[in-house]
């Protein structure tokens, strides 16, 4: 999928409605994901979540952000790679995280969530974690 102006604009505005209506959306992502994979959990510390939702948000922003800059894009996500790598997150573990993404986002958008929303997210999401993974020094 291309991220031609539309699109982009559609997951800025989604990303924005997200962060306004949707507070609880970074802890519901986790819930979500421990209830579809519940072996990532151990990988989590409790006190964790919180600080790990916050920084959910902020990824998501910087990806929706760099849409129209790919080469910042991909440096970024080059380096979240290797930082994932470090924590022990495989390869296997990015399908469960974009289920949980795709579940989080259609309860917290509601309506808005229709099937051109899902496609971009989706896309934008595979693309992020195809860049992660294939990260060198991963």
């Amino acid at each position: 999928m291309a991220f031609d102006a539309d699109r982009i604009a559609l997951l800025r505005d989604q990303l924005a409605a997200l962060r306004r209506d949707a507070p609880d959306a970074p802890s519901e992502f986790y819930h979500a994901l421990f209830r579809i994979a519940p072996e990532l959990r151990p990988m989590f510390r409790d006190e964790d979540i919180g600080g790990q939702g916050a920084k959910f948000m902020a990824t998501l922003g910087l990806l929706v952000a760099r849409l129209s800059h790919p080469e910042a894009m991909h440096a970024e996500l080059v380096e979240l790679g290797r930082g994932h790598a470090a924590y022990g997150v495989k390869p296997r573990h990015f399908e469960p995280m974009r289920e949980a993404l795709i579940e989080t986002l259609r309860a917290s958008l509601g309506e808005a969530f229709d099937a051109e929303s899902e496609d971009a997210w989706r896309a934008l999401y595979d693309r992020a974690a195809a860049e992660m993974i294939a990260a060198p020094g991963r």
